[in-house]
């Protein structure tokens, strides 16, 4: 059975029926409402921590959706389910293929900065200063990107930015 005819809450249900009626009102072809009826099950398993059967779904959902701004969102949720899983590096690939596709996506921006972060404090804490501050320099110019796009998102990174010395501006909007 699929998802879709699973969901057993409220939200999820009337989401399924407006999704469901976009869908046949919209003019769209049958391999674009078969692409975002995979995607809606694979945010749906991802949703319930089935990332395993989210990854199928969104894979299925790459092989028929065409557009290259939805297929940015399908790969920014794999990117997602990777990273949550420790994938780091194979997270980056997909938010990089995301960024690619849709380069005003500054979730995707800010999740890259965030590994390169993460990264950068591991390196630190090996006692590995001068990769340590690569990284966090690589996390520096992904998130002033993303503040670029996004400029009322990120407080706590603009203050990092500025107080690591990585930003002279004080404000970004």
């Amino acid at each position: 059975m699929p998802r879709t005819q699973r969901n057993d809450n409220f939200i999820d249900k009337s989401f399924t029926v407006m999704a469901d009626i976009l869908l046949k009102i919209l003019p769209t072809n049958k391999r674009a409402k078969e692409a975002f009826a995979y995607y809606r099950d694979g945010m749906s398993a991802q949703a319930d921590g089935e990332y395993a059967e989210a990854l199928d779904n969104y894979n299925e959902a790459l092989t028929l959706e065409d557009d290259p701004y939805d297929r940015g969102y399908i790969l920014y949720n794999m990117g997602l389910i990777h990273a949550s899983n420790g994938e780091h590096d194979r997270a980056l690939g997909y938010y990089a293929q995301a960024i690619d596709l849709n380069p005003r996506m500054p979730q995707a921006l800010n999740n890259i900065a965030v590994i390169y972060h993460y990264k950068g404090e591991r390196e630190k804490e090996a006692g590995n200063e001068e990769a340590a501050e690569e990284l966090f320099d690589k996390a520096a110019e992904y998130w002033k990107e993303a503040i670029r796009l996004a400029p009322n998102n990120y407080i706590e990174v603009q203050n990092w930015l500025k107080t690591s010395g990585r930003s002279q501006i004080d404000v970004y909007f």
